[in-house]
């Protein structure tokens, strides 16, 4: 099948895995305006639609820095049992009624903390919402398993706590760890006996880097902290010149490292210029294990699906190239091997075959 026979239809039935997606960056615009009233909390604009294109809007800066300064508000609405609750729930409703299957939803619990909750209350209020999602989901014909990573704010002192949750919560739906967060300056090594400490405890983390920096990023991710997976890493193409791999991006080809690409997230911090260049379909096309991702869906205003028909319109890319990034994805999970191979023979195969 050709990219010029993939309607929008067909896009939204097929199954898809999302690795890389912030929960406090995937909020409904209606409920942040409701749950700000309940706050308290000024808004741009109360009006729904409004306030979507105002985060679209500021999140079109291209400039890292300023995207991630647009969390200010979704964050103002989750520092209350309540706010957590209804925005895990919502989160996983609004996957499965974009045909995902599989997610791993991420945020830093440090962030959630001004309402008097603690980290261990923020956590498992989150995993409560989540299940109540997963439950709503699947009575409704359309199941999504949606487990967790916590994030370390690489910016600030409290990476080793957010890790030390990872570990206690790891048998309640906490899958992995990451650092997020602003890149430049921040090196990741900074936090390396967090990493450490995860990797002694068998605990998987992947790490933010090759986005707002460059190749040492990536080089300090992967080969002084240890990270089975990296967040974003379209620079890993500094290291390619004429189609001939550089050592690192051998390294990260070669050992299938996976990278969690999300085009339109870095068309906004002009991390790429646009769909058509972007460096996940070279890359793709190189043998690299990338996966599709959507980073921040009410931040780019965007949807997996959405994300799927981009590539499709102005990269050219076929059903069989999406199949490829949603099997990456799941290859590269952090839940056990078993369960990876069934959602990929069970449920992504035969839904990409039905979908065609």
């Amino acid at each position: 099948m050709t990219a010029t026979r993939v309607d929008a239809a067909t896009l939204r039935r097929l199954p898809k895995a999302v690795l890389h997606d912030h929960l406090d960056g995937g909020l409904r615009p209606a409920t942040v305006v409701e749950l700000a009233a309940a706050v308290g909390h000024t808004l741009p604009t109360t009006d729904p639609d409004e306030l979507a294109a105002w985060y679209f809007e500021a999140a079109n800066s291209g400039d890292l820095v300023r995207y991630i300064a647009t969390f200010e508000h979704t964050l103002a609405v989750m520092q209350t049992r309540e706010g957590l609750l209804r925005t895990a729930e919502e989160y996983v409703l609004d996957l499965a009624a974009d045909g995902v299957v599989y997610g791993e939803v991420r945020y830093a619990p440090e962030l959630n903390t001004n309402g008097g909750l603690t980290l261990p209350e923020v956590v498992e209020t989150v995993q409560e919402g989540l299940a109540a999602g997963m439950a709503k989901a699947a009575a409704a014909g359309t199941p999504v398993r949606v487990v967790t990573l916590l994030c370390g704010m690489r910016m600030f002192d409290r990476v080793r706590e957010a890790a030390d949750l990872a570990v206690a919560f790891r048998d309640a739906g906490v899958v992995g760890f990451d650092i997020a967060g602003a890149e430049d300056g921040f090196p990741p090594a900074d936090h390396l006996d967090a990493f450490e400490y995860l990797r002694r405890e068998s605990v998987p983390f992947t790490i933010h880097a090759g986005e707002a920096h460059g190749l040492p990023s990536i080089h300090q991710a992967l080969q002084i902290c240890g990270a089975q997976r990296i967040g974003h890493g379209v620079r890993i193409t500094d290291d390619i010149v004429d189609g001939k791999l550089g050592r690192l991006a051998g390294w990260v080809r070669d050992r299938g490292v996976a990278l969690e690409m999300c085009p339109t997230s870095n068309l906004q911090t002009g991390a790429a210029t646009s769909i058509a260049e972007h460096p996940i379909t070279g890359l793709k096309d190189l043998g690299f294990r990338v996966t599709l991702n959507t980073d921040n869906r009410l931040v780019s205003g965007t949807t997996m699906t959405r994300e799927m028909s981009l590539l499709v319109d102005e990269a050219g890319w076929t059903v069989e190239d999406l199949r490829t990034v949603t099997v990456n994805a799941l290859k590269s999970a952090f839940i056990p091997f078993d369960e990876r191979e069934a959602l990929i023979a069970d449920v992504v195969l035969p839904g990409y075959a039905a979908a065609l």
